[in-house]
């Protein structure tokens, strides 16, 4: 986050304030905090982590999404342990893959190297999502790993996370904007994306297991915005 939000204008969803802090701390029994923002660059963006320490159970993840004044893709990054240690790392696409290729040339074919060298390094093991539709959506070159628990693979980790961010962020300010009569379609499209992939986590009935299905509910709708009060970034 330190990266990322001095990029943009971001304002903190009144909608969501009451998961600033929920739950226990995570030591003494399950919780979590979530905090989303938006701004008009910034469709909607969810800093969250959920914990329960001591069975060795925790998820932290940044999702960006973007606004339709470009269409750069969005930003995924998640860490976990369960109790493995595991990290998803991807840039959901806002174009067809199949058929824009300058798309897929500009944004997916310049990480394959790297994507491949990770695939063939002994200290990741690759991990499956179960859902069909959450393993369609991702690209490529998405990074969805488990690791050995030490602080070599940590760090791997963290400089991942960092690259990705870094060529994101690049992006970003390199963009183009979108032509205006193609905005509203870019935006419905990004709403449906996000909302089925929160609603379809196969992750999400860890949630319910440790804080009771209204609780996961509540932190499903907070992940998509289904009940936001700031509005959507402008089309226009």
């Amino acid at each position: 986050m330190e990266k990322i939000r001095p990029v943009f204008e971001l304002h903190r969803d009144p909608a969501y304030a009451d998961l600033e802090q929920y739950g226990a701390d995570g030591i003494e029994g399950p919780g979590g905090s979530l905090n989303a923002f938006s701004g008009p660059e910034v469709d909607w963006l969810a800093h969250a982590w959920i914990g329960d320490f001591k069975r060795a159970f925790v998820n932290v993840h940044v999702t960006a999404w973007l606004g339709p004044h470009i269409d750069v893709p969005h930003l995924g990054i998640a860490f976990g342990t369960s109790p493995r240690p595991w990290m998803y790392l991807d840039t959901p696409a806002r174009q067809d893959l199949n058929t824009n290729i300058d798309y897929f040339d500009k944004y997916i074919e310049p990480r394959n190297d790297h994507y491949l060298e990770l695939r063939v390094d002994p200290r990741l093991t690759q991990f499956v999502s179960r859902s069909a539709y959450i393993r369609q959506v991702l690209t490529d070159v998405a990074i969805c790993s488990s690791l050995d628990n030490n602080e070599e693979n940590w760090e791997l980790m963290r400089t991942e996370a960092h690259r990705l961010v870094d060529t994101w962020i690049g992006w970003v300010k390199e963009a183009k904007p979108v032509p205006v009569e193609k905005r509203a379609e870019l935006a419905e499209r990004d709403l449906i994306l996000r909302r089925t992939i929160v609603k379809r986590d196969p992750a999400n009935v860890l949630a319910a297991r440790r804080l009771g299905p209204d609780m996961e509910e509540r932190l499903v709708n907070a992940l998509w915005g289904a009940d936001r009060q700031i509005p959507r970034p402008s089309v226009s």
